[in-house]
């Protein structure tokens, strides 16, 4: 832009000229503020488009993150129920092998003491008979004294 020298006066040419150049500049200015405007809002929408997005997807990952903790900690709950399940039966097997256990040491107990009366029983027949050959020896001595 030429400004006129100091002192000069100007035509109306050159006056025209000094104005439409002002106005020019002032056009000028009002598209540099209109544009800045314009790209600031576009860059506030731009923005707030991104921030939801992200927002958007923080959510997302979020419910992922929960339902693969929550699927880990159900499957955890499964498995304990399962686990308790069992527990319940072996308990029970163990209960029943107990009683079974027990019913076959009453059976060997009494099949030791039979063994034993046998014993006993032929120890008792044994002396019985020791005893029965002492008295037929005995009698038949007296038989032979007399």
């Amino acid at each position: 832009m030429n400004m006129p020298a100091r002192g000069r006066v100007l035509s109306f040419s050159e006056k025209d000229k000094t104005e439409e150049d002002s106005g020019t500049l002032e056009s000028s200015l009002l598209q540099l503020i209109d544009d800045n405007r314009r790209s600031s809002l576009q860059l506030r929408e731009k923005t707030e488009r991104s921030r939801k997005e992200a927002i958007r997807h923080a959510a997302r990952t979020a419910d992922l993150l929960v339902k693969a903790v929550n699927g880990g900690v159900e499957e955890c709950f499964v498995n304990e129920k399962r686990i308790e399940s069992e527990i319940r039966s072996l308990a029970v097997t163990v209960a029943r092998f107990g009683k079974q256990t027990d019913q076959w040491l009453a059976a060997t107990h009494a099949v030791n003491s039979a063994v034993k009366e046998i014993g006993d029983f032929e120890n008792w027949m044994k002396t019985m008979e020791f005893d029965c050959k002492k008295i037929t020896a005995a009698i038949r001595n007296i038989h032979e004294d007399h």
